[in-house]
């Protein structure tokens, strides 16, 4: 098992490190156990603070550590800025609202349960397991590490192989900011050895943010030894343009909305559902505009899209799109594998997709979008919802009578009108379907890994 830095802006090996064996694997479980336990002592005032000056830490660390992002996975290194930007954000957000979010709730007449008291109160669980992907090597991590160790939690990391200096930089992030040592660790681990630490029993729960077969394995085990799970996973997420919509604005963001992080974002606008009416006129703006982004070497400030994260993952994009164009697609921009180094892909548009092919049914993990014309609302939200998937939605309308109906009629964990969708600290993020269960970020994604206990006072 390789886990290794390799620049997929030119496929050349950076680092490679030896995974940790069975022994240091039980040393850092073993230092997280100890680390929760002295957690569960310590007040959100000394959290807080812990929290912040890590993420001062981080903010130090800002132009070092986006390069690291972009030669790990490719990003552009505006974009690699601005995740450690937003990492920083999240650790003060929960380091200013997680007692609030967790402050006991008592029952306001206790008296109808036979009680002179009655409340609930959140506790830590203990210690929490996250295995996590490349696409964010930090915000996928901090966004479940800084509410897990503020409710008074310990983590441990299993990151994915390929973003191994990510991983250890965060192996060390929080104990630089105050907290007790072993509060969070990575495990440089391959997948196979996923399973044995969800069977620990100092494991008290898991997170999963990745593909389904990921999430279906990682849920069957937790399942077996009935540990708590969250799981985020896919999304094809339908982005829908009405005839009422600012035709140039949606185009513009639907740009966005697909390539932002080269395209590899569970998130991403992914089905372009247009009306009949304004179909030809969005489907030419969308494509100029793809066909004018600049894809290049993503440490180079102008470039707009760099690399996909891996080899595979590029091969992968390219047979999806092969598939649909040798069954009729229609190539409105891009749609072939350039030459030369790295694992590059073009911003590629398809329409008039067969109902056999697979980008039909399937995630385009990349900058792929795939054009649909629609007759009404009601053939958008059907295409919408055919899918496995429900994660996030977009729609584009300024008539208040249709988006409310978009937001009853849509099968998603969320729907942004007239803009793309976006994580934020201050909203429950997650989906339904096939895109998992649980939810992340806000009040929610706190609770999510802390007891609920309920207390009753005669």
């Amino acid at each position: 098992m390789s886990i290794a830095t390799v620049n997929p802006a030119t496929g050349d090996p950076v680092e490679q490190f030896e995974p940790h064996d069975a022994a240091e694997v039980e040393r850092r479980i073993a230092q997280a156990d100890a680390a929760a336990r002295a957690l569960r002592s310590t007040t959100y005032g000394e959290r807080a603070a812990w929290m912040r000056a890590a993420a001062d830490l981080l903010e130090e660390d800002l132009e070092s550590l986006a390069r690291t992002l972009t030669v790990e996975m490719g990003k552009p290194i505006a974009q690699a800025r601005a995740e450690v930007g937003k990492c920083a954000r999240n650790m003060r957000f929960y380091a200013e609202n997680a007692e609030r979010f967790l402050a006991d709730e008592p029952l306001e007449d206790p008296g109808a349960v036979g009680a002179s008291r009655a409340y609930t109160r959140y506790e830590p669980l203990g210690v929490v397991l996250a295995v996590m992907p490349w696409n964010y090597p930090l915000w996928q991590v901090i966004r479940f590490a800084a509410p897990a160790l503020m409710a008074g939690n310990a983590g441990v990391l299993k990151h994915a192989s390929n973003v191994p200096q990510s991983a250890l930089y965060l192996d060390t992030l929080f104990e630089r900011g105050g907290f007790p040592e072993g509060s969070f660790r990575t495990l440089l681990i391959g997948s196979a050895a996923v399973d044995a630490v969800i069977a620990d029993p100092r494991v008290k729960a898991v997170t999963l943010t990745g593909s389904e077969p990921a999430g279906r394995a990682v849920a069957a085990t937790a399942g077996r030894f009935v540990k708590k799970a969250v799981l985020e996973l896919g999304g094809s997420d339908p982005f829908i343009v009405m005839p009422s919509a600012d035709l140039d604005a949606a185009a513009a963001t639907a740009v966005r909305a697909r390539v932002a992080n080269n395209g590899q974002s569970c998130i991403a606008g992914k089905r372009f559902l247009v009306h009949a009416d304004v179909y030809d006129e969005f489907a030419r703006r969308f494509a100029e505009r793809m066909s004018a982004l600049r894809v290049g070497d993503p440490l180079d400030e102008t470039v707009e899209v760099g690399p996909l994260a891996t080899r595979s993952g590029r091969d992968e994009l390219a047979e999806l799109v092969d598939d649909a164009v040798s069954k009729g697609a229609r190539v409105l921009a891009g749609g072939r594998v350039p030459d030369g180094a790295g694992w590059f892909y073009p911003p590629t548009v398809l329409a008039e997709l067969p109902d056999d092919a697979r980008l039909i049914q399937e995630e385009a993990f990349g900058p792929v979008a795939s054009l649909y014309r629609v007759a009404d609302r009601e053939e958008a939200v059907r295409i919408a919802n055919q899918t496995t998937f429900g994660l996030s939605s977009a729609v584009w309308t300024q008539d208040p009578d249709e988006e409310a109906w978009f937001i009853r009629s849509l099968d998603a964990g969320a729907v942004f009108v007239n803009g793309m969708t976006v994580s934020y600290p201050e909203l429950p993020f997650g989906g339904i379907k096939n895109s998992g269960y649980g939810r992340e970020l806000a009040a929610a994604g706190i609770r999510e890994f802390a007891n609920l206990k309920t207390v009753w006072r005669a």
